[in-house]
């Protein structure tokens, strides 16, 4: 008989806000070490924690976009445990009454069935800060710009059967997140991570096996190999008459295989009890709604047009829905030009490499009159290239540029004919050769006529004039 595992999933993903959960202190990345640390951060005598109502708002929103329903009445607790990065000594989190419970998201498995995966519970809490090994021999850092930092903790159901659907629910996860603008989900940063719980049974029991925590996994590869390492270890702790013990471990990715950390607790472990200096978080309906009626479309709706109505490809679709960008830029061009296939080409060939950059400007509007131009042949991919790297940092007016610089292509059949005749004139030789079926000479034809329009000939045009001069069908 064999073995099945059965995953469930926490994922922490930091909250889109310009300040931390409790205090005024901004959350940019990359300052300097506890250059962002106040005293409530610090839980200093004397300080108290006040809730931030932007946090709230998204993580509602987050609840809302996962399918979830919004409690009323959620509270928060201290959950107490002493690690040098937690300079309280607890850490403010929610436990019995979260915000958002009983929702759900639905993935496609690899037998392109559909698999409803349930989420527990959406709750709010406070990151901690980070310990630095690394720096010296005989102290361990801390650095606690990070301590208080606004987190929501999505927790599944242990719905998950195998390290291929743990990944496709973390992306779809993470493009929901991305796409409501409730975080920037960025990995590298540490502000999507997940915690893997894996255990494993005998196919046909309902028992559950002991599971053990795999802690603060930060990408897809990983997530996928910390699980398929920790599915093997427990088979063959069990097929060898051991027990699998209840533990946290954490991932190395450079021999992809699990360790142990510690002694996995349980809730009791944590001493959780209310938090004294927060009130409980009471939502109106009117603030619910408000919320829900400012998504004008739906994660699902969004992805349902871009393949039916736009006719796009799934693969440019995840690009562009895991981006938040790069698709507000794709929607503001279309407002202004029906050519979807063709802004998409774009945007992920040209756009994409660019628009991160500080000094980005162009404006949908006016990338809308670059693909007109492009669409109607009033220039070639040449020149509108050399356009785009002009008008990327100025957003000067396409149009305007175009003329200035004298790009427009050159589509007359009359004109390109006679400068095709003249090609032909001067290379009998290879003429000759095309003629007998060295069709593959083409290319070489079109370069002479590119070359002597300067470059502004319009290529279907020239194409289809030589088609037609070497009988080509």
């Amino acid at each position: 008989m064999g073995f099945e595992a059965v995953i469930g999933l926490e994922v922490h993903s930091q909250i889109k806000t310009n300040t931390k959960l409790f205090s005024s202190s901004n959350i940019d990345y990359g300052c300097d070490p506890n250059s962002n640390v106040s005293e409530v951060d610090l839980g200093l005598p004397g300080t108290l924690p006040v809730i931030n109502s932007r946090a709230v708002d998204l993580a509602i929103l987050a609840g809302v976009s996962t399918n979830c329903r919004i409690n009323k009445k959620s509270t928060f607790a201290r959950k107490h445990y002493f690690y040098p990065d937690l300079p309280k000594g607890y850490q403010i989190s929610q436990y019995d009454e979260p915000l958002a419970t009983k929702g759900y998201l639905d993935i496609t498995t690899s037998d392109a069935m559909k698999k409803t995966i349930r989420i527990n519970r959406v709750h709010m809490e406070e990151d901690a800060g980070k310990l630095i090994h690394d720096l010296s021999n005989d102290y361990s850092m801390i650095d606690l710009n990070r301590a208080g930092v606004p987190l929501i903790e999505i927790v599944t159901e242990p719905d998950i059967s195998s390290p291929e659907e743990a990944v496709k629910y973390l992306k779809k996860l993470r493009n929901i997140l991305i796409f409501g603008g409730i975080s920037d989900c960025n990995m590298e940063q540490g502000n999507f991570r997940c915690d893997a719980n894996v255990s494993v049974r005998r196919v046909g029991t309902e028992k559950l096996g002991t599971k053990t925590e795999i802690k603060n996994v930060n990408s897809f590869r990983f997530v996928q190999k910390a699980i398929e390492y920790e599915i093997n270890r427990q088979i063959q702790l069990i097929e060898k008459g051991k027990k699998v013990i209840q533990e946290t471990r954490l991932f190395n990715s450079k021999s992809n295989k699990t360790y142990s950390m510690r002694s996995k607790e349980d809730a009791h472990d944590y001493r959780y009890f209310p938090d004294p200096d927060l009130q409980p978080l009471i939502l109106s309906q009117e603030r619910i709604d408000k919320i829900i009626n400012s998504i004008p479309e739906s994660f699902e709706d969004k992805i349902s047009n871009y393949l039916n109505k736009f006719q796009l490809s799934r693969d440019d679709v995840d690009i562009l829905i895991s981006d938040k960008i790069l698709c507000d830029f794709f929607d503001s061009t279309l407002e202004y030009v029906n050519e979807p296939k063709v802004v998409c080409n774009w945007i992920l060939s040209e756009i994409i490499r660019y628009i991160k950059q500080d000094n980005f400007k162009l404006k949908g509007e006016n990338f809308a009159k670059l693909i007109r131009a492009i669409v109607t042949g009033k220039i070639n991919n040449n020149s509108a290239k050399e356009i785009l790297s002009k008008v990327i940092e100025t957003n000067e007016n396409v149009d305007t540029l175009i003329n200035d610089l004298g790009l427009q292509q050159e589509s007359s059949e009359a004109f390109l004919s006679q400068i095709i005749d003249n090609v032909i004139k001067d290379n009998r030789k290879e003429y000759d050769r095309i003629l007998n079926g060295e069709t593959k000479l083409m290319t070489f034809f079109v370069g002479q006529v590119m070359k002597e329009t300067k470059g502004k000939g319009n290529p279907q045009i020239i194409n289809q004039i030589l088609k037609e001069r070497f009988r080509i069908d």
